[in-house]
């Protein structure tokens, strides 16, 4: 099989803080195939954003990679020396896509001089004296009205969904082989969060780019992504190509959160309970204390991800168990 360009293994976060040491991811494994749009999913705290800091080096103060892999093109991103990082593969060979259009922006400076910082620091040293014109081309691809004008201007003087098509533009502006989206479309509105993901569609088959893309929302990960993964309290639980996860998900969590979701929900009860404290995380599987189907083993081991299909691992001994109507 062809190596992936980016493959997390067995990744394990801890931060200390005031109470003690979190443990914000456990064990994660992620895979992202060349020119695939791979999507995480989970509920808010289950460590989403954690992986991203991880993958592209920017974790907290007081924060430590236990155990685990991150290989991006041949390279442990997780023992590779800060500065090389920094210089060699965050801006340049992977970008990224903020959550919040309204936030990623200084709107002290126009959106030209900060755009063409993040050229001058990570672009390729022959486009020297060629950054704005590339700029404005990218700025037209990803449909900014009047890419010359849109440099001169600030922040303030664009709608929120053009403030995301800067960001994408700014994150592609170094020709990264890897794209990584943080939630871009959650301050959208309908339309423009369809219009953003069709051009970052397009965009990805276009550039031949891979891309992780971040977020709480089946829906957006049926309408954008090739596969899945889903994560809960920091532990991979189950990954597939997106349509056989959405119609055939085997983990109990994984059919509680698509059950979840507004296409597909017969009450507004959601999955009892709430995420554990990364403080104090339950033993062996953390989903067992809100899971229909948990035994006193699941509390015992944390459960390896096992194959059910081709293409298709889940994190629960018990899976072929979690049936609709067991967890509805």
């Amino acid at each position: 099989m062809t190596e992936p360009l980016l493959r997390v293994s067995s990744l394990a976060v801890s931060i200390r803080g005031d109470e003690g040491t979190a443990s914000i991811l456990d064990r994660v494994d992620l895979a992202i195939p060349k020119g695939r749009i791979v999507g995480v999913v989970g509920e808010s705290g289950c460590g989403k954003s954690t992986l991203i800091k991880a993958i592209l080096g920017v974790l907290p103060p007081r924060s430590l990679i236990e155990r685990g892999e991150i290989v991006f093109e041949g390279r442990d991103l997780a023992r590779l020396d800060p500065a090389i990082l920094a210089r060699e593969v965050r801006g340049s060979a992977i970008g990224f896509i903020p959550q919040d259009p309204f936030l990623a922006l200084n709107p002290v400076f126009r959106v030209g001089t900060q755009m063409l910082e993040t050229m001058r620091w990570h672009a390729p040293p022959q486009w020297k004296g060629q950054h704005r014109q590339r700029l404005v081309k990218l700025l037209g691809a990803v449909q900014v009205p009047d890419p010359e004008g849109a440099l001169e201007r600030y922040p303030h003087e664009f709608s929120g969904g053009q403030r995301q098509r800067l960001l994408i533009a700014a994150a592609l502006s170094c020709q990264p082989r890897l794209l990584i989206a943080d939630e871009p479309t959650t301050a959208l509105d309908v339309t423009t969060q369809q219009q953003v993901l069709k051009l970052l569609r397009d965009l990805v088959a276009e550039l031949g780019l891979s891309m992780l893309f971040v977020t709480h929302d089946f829906g957006v990960v049926a309408q954008l992504c090739d596969e899945v993964s889903v994560i809960y309290a920091g532990q991979t639980v189950e990954a597939a190509p997106t349509r056989g996860l959405i119609d055939g998900a085997a983990h109990p969590y994984a059919r509680m959160l698509l059950a979840c979701h507004p296409d597909r929900a017969t009450d507004l009860g959601g999955i009892p309970g709430s995420v554990p404290s990364a403080f104090a995380p339950p033993p062996g599987c953390r989903f067992h204390p809100r899971c229909p189907l948990a035994v006193a083993d699941c509390a015992a081991a944390r459960p390896e991800l096992l194959a059910q299909s081709m293409g298709h691992t889940v994190a629960c001994p018990r899976y072929e168990l979690a049936l609709p109507e067991a967890v509805a």
